[in-house]
């Protein structure tokens, strides 16, 4: 019989956590919509009491979406699940998620709490989170390396008190999946109450094993499994969502179990997530690397052309991949428009067609052949664009390989021109230092890397930037356009505006009592 396996997506909370993953408000809500697009059943949102950021991210994300429950994190005190609450409250399906390090280790050096202490704890605080909610879920950091006899003590008591879900993490990626199947099956036989309620697997990748893992506690009965797009989070990461569904999806004939996830939205899901955090998986990443359908060897191709099952194991367009075709030119009319972006899966509303209608016009002027990857780039673009407190007016280049290049930049500030002229080590260098002159802030480029979206010599160039301010705070920019140029000096306006936007979302800073890892 085939079982049905819950999908806990935590990318915009454990995910985010990893280093130059950090979203803003606008990009945690369209991700988060894409995610309830591809079905995801619950989504950690963030973490409520770390920031008036992180507050505001998950009760905006509690309040937008319908169709999925949505979970913040708290440790086991009561501000923590009251902050929680406050931001869950008004959600169609809230859940709680409560944890505490149970492992000796995490008890004795940061915790400095004894097992009877994190007993108490543990129940006394998921006695007080249900009276907010029915659904809670209770996780044991570090569970792989307690003893399984202390934790069973602690999972019947929380299961009394009114925990619905029993999260069993591989915090730091330590554990193989015989190890860990053996692990769970012995809690459970400790822990009767268990058959009752929900038993979740959290893996970590440190040693490469976090989906090996989380198929592992399949096996041994978990009916949730918690997992990140692209496999990001701390450290190594978590397990790879897309690569555990297409795991279960190929392999009903030996797993037996499946999910609602909708495989289709698997590579749009991976391309936002990159897009937005400017962090790409490497080109042979499994499920939705550049490489993961790629056949190059001779006999290889050969196989395909015969038949494609020689070689592919799964079809491309299981996980959303399709050809680049041509779709629209010049002389394409809004409505040819608005028919192949319902085709390719966006829901607009009229004013955004009419925007990104004008974008495409644009586009198209300057470029022969629009593909679908393109229309695809111009919409994932729109979609997360933060104020504009500065924009490109105009620019001039003056370079060559015998001269200094100068670049001239004007910009709008709040509507107002303002005109800097800058030299430097080329002229993306240049337009960098006089776009920093205008904004009269001290800024480093931490990372810039430039890509086509498609084939052909008017492709349009995507171009990724990364800055930080003074106080060391990332901020990815994203820039497209047919001139490399100009798309890199968009791409540093972008990340400029979204400094200036998270500045203004969070006046006061990070909440330092909570600023330090926090993982399962």
């Amino acid at each position: 019989m085939t079982k049905m396996i819950k999908i806990f997506d935590t990318t915009l909370r454990d995910g985010e956590q990893s280093p130059g993953c950090s979203m803003n408000l606008k990009e945690k809500i369209e991700m988060a919509k894409q995610l309830e697009r591809m079905k995801v059943d619950i989504i950690e949102a963030g973490f409520a009491i770390s920031s008036p950021g992180d507050f505001m991210s998950v009760k905006t994300i509690a309040e937008t979406l319908k169709d999925c429950t949505v979970a913040s994190l708290a440790r086991t005190a009561e501000k923590d699940i009251d902050r929680a609450w406050e931001a869950l409250s008004n959600a169609v399906s809230p859940k709680i998620h409560t944890f505490i390090a149970t492992s000796p280790i995490h008890m004795e050096y940061k915790l400095m709490m004894t097992p009877d202490e994190v007993y108490e704890r543990s129940v006394a605080m998921v006695k007080y989170a249900k009276k907010y909610c029915s659904d809670i879920e209770w996780s044991a950091e570090d569970a792989t390396r307690s003893d399984p006899v202390f934790l069973a003590r602690i999972i019947e008591g929380v299961i009394k008190a009114g925990a619905t879900t029993i999260n069993l993490p591989d915090t730091v990626g330590y554990t193989t999946p015989d190890e860990y199947y053996d692990f769970l099956m012995k809690v459970q036989e400790l822990a009767p109450s268990m058959s009752n309620i929900t038993l979740s697997s959290h893996c970590h990748n440190d040693l490469g094993l976090a989906v090996a893992n989380s198929l592992a506690a399949v096996k041994a009965g978990a009916t949730q499994i918690e997992c990140t797009v692209n496999g990001i989070g701390e450290r190594a990461g978590n397990a790879a969502m897309e690569e555990f569904v297409m795991a279960l999806h190929t392999r009903k004939d030996i797993l037996k179990a499946e999910t609602r996830i909708v495989t289709t939205e698997i590579a749009r899901s991976s391309n936002l997530l990159s897009r937005i955090t400017g962090v790409k998986v490497q080109p042979n990443k499994a499920i939705v690397g550049e490489n993961a359908f790629a056949h190059e060897a001779g006999i290889h191709q050969h196989g395909v052309l015969q038949n494609k099952e020689t070689y592919e194991i799964m079809k491309p367009e299981s996980v959303g991949l399709s050809q680049n075709n041509l779709v629209l030119g010049k002389h394409s009319g809004k409505h040819a428009f608005r028919d192949k972006v319902k085709q390719l899966g966006y829901d607009l509303s009229e004013d955004d067609v009419d925007r990104m209608f004008a974008k495409f016009k644009e586009l198209a002027d300057k470029k022969k052949q629009v593909y679908d990857r393109d229309i695809e780039a111009l919409i994932a673009k729109d979609s997360v664009q933060v104020p504009k407190t500065y924009s490109l007016q105009n620019f001039v280049i003056n370079s060559g390989n015998t001269i200094t290049s100068t670049a001239v930049i004007r910009m709008l500030h709040d509507g107002k021109p303002i005109e800097k002229v800058s030299r430097g080590e080329g002229p993306i260098n240049a337009s960098f230092k006089a776009i920093e002159k205008i904004v009269g802030t001290p800024l480093k480029l931490e990372d810039y890397q430039l890509q086509s979206v498609t084939e052909g010599n008017d492709a349009l160039g995507d171009a990724l930037v990364k800055i930080s301010d003074p106080e060391g705070n990332l901020y990815a920019g994203r820039g497209l356009s047919t001139d490399v140029i100009e798309a890199s000096i968009h791409a540093y306006i972008n990340a400029v505006n979204k400094m200036i936007y998270e500045k203004t979302l969070k006046p006061n800073g990070v909440n330092k009592e909570t600023d330090k890892e926090i993982s399962n």
